[in-house]
């Protein structure tokens, strides 16, 4: 099961999506279905049947959106935080390797389209929260146990 956490700079993208697909893009391509759908045979009409599929999309989409933003619990950054990983913290973390990741740990819904965010929930995350500067943090991976040891944290990008 996935946390119901988000930042609220991931919130107020969720809700800019929704405005946008509610008072923009659905009410353009409702016109372009009633349009297409005056031109008479529907079952031949590329218009008509890529805007009805587009229209589908959008509500599930917007269903998805509307009931996403009644459950999530904005979490914001709190001085306290400073100095151990939490939630909404930009951590850079390195192995035995000298391989070098740098990532927020944010919720999932936040992740789609940010190559640098991971959830709360992906085992990286849960083996680093409360760690400090030079602490180390062992991973559970399909090839086993990893170690990482952090950097760096910080709240602000």
């Amino acid at each position: 099961m996935k946390t119901r956490l988000i930042t609220r700079e991931g919130f107020n993208k969720l809700k800019a999506e929704l405005d946008y697909l509610w008072r923009e893009e659905r009410p353009e391509v409702t016109k372009k279905v009633t349009w297409a759908a005056s031109l008479g045979d529907r079952s031949e009409n590329a218009d008509y049947q890529y805007n009805k599929k587009r229209l589908r999309e959008i509500d599930r989409r917007v269903r998805y959106l509307t009931k996403s933003l009644e459950e999530l619990r904005i979490v914001d950054y709190s001085p306290q935080q400073d100095g151990k990983v939490f939630f909404g913290a930009w951590v850079e973390v390195e192995n035995d390797e000298g391989e070098i990741k740098r990532f927020r740990i944010v919720g999932y819904d936040e992740i789609f389209g940010q190559k640098d965010y991971i959830s709360i929930d992906s085992p990286m995350a849960r083996a680093l929260l409360k760690k400090e500067v030079g602490d180390a943090a062992s991973v559970q991976t399909p090839a086993g146990p990893v170690q990482w040891f952090v950097n760096e944290i910080n709240y602000l990008r």
